[in-house]
């Protein structure tokens, strides 16, 4: 039986930042496969360069050499408008400080990355609507973010993620800042998603109760890969 193609394929990446005159490498040859559906956590110190990695996969940021390919595209090779338009097609954002804008109910903020679509207002609210019952927050759709808790501040973020169903959701520390009780429901929430709507997933964490919630972890140390992969 022949496999798919993986949904993102990383070859020889390197990406340094300069420091005035001083070169600091902060990614070194990483090269590894994610597959469609999969469910990975990026473990490492601080410093070790996994939002820099995410940020390069996201297409956020460049890498100063390498390939990141997504859904068979290598983004490394499109313009600063060209990614800006593959971004608003293939990823969700999921950040740590949720990002909703406070003047906007949560249905609002949901349907945000729709005007950037062909949809018609009806066809963005009914989107919007299901994106919001499917993280279980029906009867706070009008609420605005003040009115909500940290926890359903960060389904609603999550909603706006996955409204525009794209290809890969990226997701910085998204239970960084919230309690032990509200991250557990947020982490029991992402694993449906990618259980349920097949979800690819890469997740900055951490924490190692979220990596457990991954089906596969994978840890940087100084910009390097470690060869294991945890299952």
């Amino acid at each position: 039986m022949t496999m798919p193609p993986p949904i993102v394929r990383i070859e020889d990446l390197y990406k340094s930042y300069s420091r005035g005159s001083q070169i600091i490498p902060v990614l070194e040859k990483i090269t590894f496969d994610i597959a469609e559906g999969e469910f990975l956590a990026l473990m490492g110190p601080s410093g070790s360069g996994k939002t820099t990695l995410l940020n390069l996969i996201a297409g956020i940021d460049k890498a100063d050499s390498g390939a990141i390919l997504v859904a068979g595209t290598d983004i490394s090779l499109l313009s600063e408008t060209e990614l800006a338009a593959w971004r608003s097609r293939n990823v969700g954002f999921i950040f740590q400080f949720y990002n909703l804008i406070p003047v906007l109910t949560a249905l609002e903020n949901v349907e945000l990355p729709l005007l950037l679509t062909g949809l018609s207002k009806r066809g963005r609210l009914e989107h919007a609507v299901a994106a919001l019952s499917a993280v279980n927050l029906d009867d706070r759709m009008e609420h605005y973010p003040s009115e909500l808790s940290g926890g359903q501040q960060q389904r609603v973020a999550i909603a706006r993620a996955v409204v525009t169903d794209p290809t890969i959701l990226v997701a910085d520390e998204p239970t960084g800042d919230l309690d032990r009780v509200s991250a557990a429901e947020i982490l029991d929430l992402m694993a449906r998603l990618n259980m349920e709507l097949r979800k690819t997933i890469i997740m900055v964490t951490h924490d190692p109760r979220a990596a457990e919630k991954a089906n596969v972890t994978r840890h940087l140390d100084k910009g390097v890969l470690n060869s294991d992969v945890q299952p």
